[in-house]
């Protein structure tokens, strides 16, 4: 073996620069006195803090009703999910909790202001025993229409 020198370091390889580097006006130059092809873009609404724009202009959309309106379940339905509910005697809470859901989904859907699934709306149709869709609204659901459990 070879006594080595510990003050010397070999480099094996230089790392490319990153592009960062590549970027400032030092390497810019360098490039032109080169002679090398140097390709420049602009970027609009570069380093703004803006993730989430709006398509419409922001005027325009406060006078929007209807594009950006989703349809709610209605008064008539709450009021047949608030009158089933009282004939089993159950609170808001406890129904919520046969249908695992919150309470205040419960509450969304008696008043109104609930955007209507399928889903929910079968499970509490399921509870409470009455017709919440169709053309049988507020008619009681028979044996023979309730869905059978696995």
């Amino acid at each position: 073996m070879s006594e080595s020198d510990w003050d010397t370091v070999t480099y094996l390889r230089k790392k490319p620069p990153k592009a960062s580097q590549l970027r400032t006006q030092q390497a810019i130059n360098a490039a032109q006195r080169q002679g090398l092809a140097i390709e420049t873009t602009k970027k609009y609404n570069a380093a703004t803090n803006k993730q989430h724009q709006t398509s419409m202009n922001t005027a325009k959309l406060d006078r929007e009703t209807e594009q950006l309106h989703h349809d709610t379940v209605g008064l008539e339905i709450g009021r047949l999910i608030q009158q089933g509910r009282q004939k089993k005697n159950l609170t808001q809470k406890e129904l919520a909790t046969k249908i695992n859901e919150k309470p205040q989904v419960i509450n969304d859907y008696e008043a109104g202001r609930a955007v209507p699934n399928q889903q929910i709306l079968t499970k509490i149709e399921r509870i409470i025993g009455v017709k919440l869709r169709g053309r049988e609204k507020g008619q009681a659901l028979s044996q023979d229409q309730k869905p059978k459990k696995k």
